[in-house]
């Protein structure tokens, strides 16, 4: 998805673009996180993979009121492997990757409140569906929370400026 969709809006001077490499750095790293929770889970130690679960779920959080570009995985990304590669083709709109953040949280979010109501299933359901997200962002630079906000704007459920 690029910056120029005209659904997604243009990257202007006050509404800068992002790395699209970025997003799929920030998907890989989480993937194995989310991978280790099920892990964890179908292992029996639950208390580890929901602790873990409910940590992954912060980070959606904080990219998705913070914006991708201060994800705690952007900053790693901008700091540490971004230097060493070319520049981007082109630069991505925020908007989609940070709605994505929140559908991770809704998701992650579900999987911990229902986990420590006590239902212990809902922990790697909860990761396996982020884990399916997450991976096909990383190894295909297909981004299903992306592709629901541009579904969403398309439908004027969201409204952009």
């Amino acid at each position: 998805m690029s910056a120029t969709t005209p659904d997604a809006g243009a990257t202007t001077p006050d509404r800068p673009g992002i790395d699209p490499r970025g997003p799929r750095f920030s998907a890989a790293i989480t993937s194995v996180l989310l991978l280790a929770v099920v892990v964890l889970a179908v292992g029996g130690l639950d208390t580890a993979a929901l602790v873990l679960l409910a940590l992954l779920a912060a980070l959606f959080a904080w990219g998705a009121i913070a914006g991708v570009a201060r994800h705690p995985f952007g900053l790693l990304f901008r700091t540490l492997v971004r230097p060493r590669l070319a520049p981007p083709g082109e630069l991505e709109d925020p908007r989609p990757p940070t709605f994505a953040q929140l559908v991770g949280l809704v998701v992650t979010g579900t999987g911990v409140v229902l986990g420590l109501l006590g239902i212990g299933i809902a922990v790697p359901i909860a990761a396996g569906a982020a884990f399916f997200a997450a991976f096909l962002n990383a190894a295909f630079a297909y981004c299903l929370g992306c592709q629901l906000y541009l579904l969403l704007v398309r439908a004027r459920v969201i409204r952009t400026a």
